[in-house]
């Protein structure tokens, strides 16, 4: 069964930077496309970005210049390098496949303050 264990989240000021990063267990890391995707209080989940097993990179206009999305093979994790965070980014970010399967983790807490 596949773990999805997102961590490096916490509260920063409009302006800052946080890394998150995401361990996958399993052997399918690195034959699969992966994503971050945040829910901000009170919203839906969202797509923030994506990187596919070939290391093309999405970012969704709202992060683009700001985010950037990477991945490891090695040590089957997916970072996800977060710059010039604003209010709105705030939210628990999550990742998981692109397309997401049902299987999500605990995801991790961003909280930026103004």
């Amino acid at each position: 069964q596949v773990q999805l264990v997102e961590s490096g989240g916490g509260l920063v000021q409009a302006g800052g930077i946080l890394r998150l990063s995401c361990k996958v267990s399993g052997s399918i890391f690195s034959t699969n496309d992966w994503g971050w995707y945040r829910q901000a209080p009170g919203k839906e989940r969202l797509f923030v970005a994506a990187i596919s097993r070939d290391g093309e990179q999405v970012h969704d206009d709202s992060v683009k210049g700001r985010f950037t999305i990477s991945r490891d093979n090695a040590v089957n994790t997916v970072y996800l390098q977060m710059s010039s965070l604003k209010a709105e980014d705030t939210g628990v970010y999550y990742c998981n496949r692109v397309p997401p399967s049902v299987t999500w983790g605990r995801g991790a807490q961003v909280t930026v303050s103004s």
